[in-house]
């Protein structure tokens, strides 16, 4: 497989449909972020490779145009000498550094569309790497917290948990009962106060009325 085409794979490959349906999902996300890194330093080691080329494509460049001029200088000498075979060899010659001169600008043009295309693959591929990284930070997190749901509902619904709570609930009850005992201990000490001062209140009344008694007979 061509690095392009691994790299549109990569690019365009659906993480979620993936990560649906993978036995282990974190497994699975370190493995693609492996693939994805890998694939990067490929991609960067061509483009170095490639900037390198054209460097050197650049210096070839540069030499076959100088000896195109030098040719065209050769032949324009050989003329003025009135040396038309020799002039025209020079020309042949020139001919010839042209064309190898068109081949070389060429595929320039097709090296610097390379390592364009390199360039942005770099990028897609860092952004989708640092995508993959977020919902790996996601994905651990949501793990970790079902598990510690699982954790906290198989503690709740284990039978030990069950008796202490149904303990903590008879504790509460017996506090209840004591509490209430004790509410009704004090309205019944209550109770009979108001009933020695409502008795004191009756025999006061009656010794009022007994002496009232009294005076009207004494008068």
């Amino acid at each position: 497989m061509s690095i392009f085409s691994r790299f549109a794979d990569i690019v365009n490959s659906n993480i979620n449909s993936l990560l649906d349906k993978a036995e282990d999902p974190e497994k699975m996300i370190r493995l693609i972020i492996q693939e994805m890194e890998d694939t990067l330093v490929e991609v960067r080691t061509n483009s170095a490779k490639a900037l390198a080329e054209r460097k050197d494509l650049q210096r070839r460049i540069i030499q076959v145009e100088e000896q195109v001029g030098d040719w065209q200088q050769k032949a324009s000498l050989a003329l003025s000498r009135e040396r038309e075979e020799l002039a025209r060899a020079a020309l042949i010659e020139k001919q010839r550094m042209s064309k190898v001169l068109a081949s070389l600008q060429t595929e320039q043009t097709l090296l610097d569309e390379t390592i364009t295309k390199l360039s942005d693959e770099v990028g897609k591929l860092e952004n989708k790497i640092n995508e993959t990284r977020a919902r790996q930070s996601a994905l651990v997190m949501r793990q970790n917290t079902a598990k510690s749901r699982k954790d906290i509902q198989q503690h709740l619904h284990n039978s030990r948990t069950k008796d202490t709570l149904a303990k903590f609930e008879q504790y509460e009850q017996k506090i209840d009962r004591l509490e209430a005992d004790a509410d009704s201990y004090q309205m019944g000490q209550e109770s009979n106060l108001d009933d020695q001062f409502a008795q004191l209140q009756a025999d006061d009344e009656i010794e009022k009325e007994l002496q009232k008694m009294k005076d009207n007979v004494n008068k």
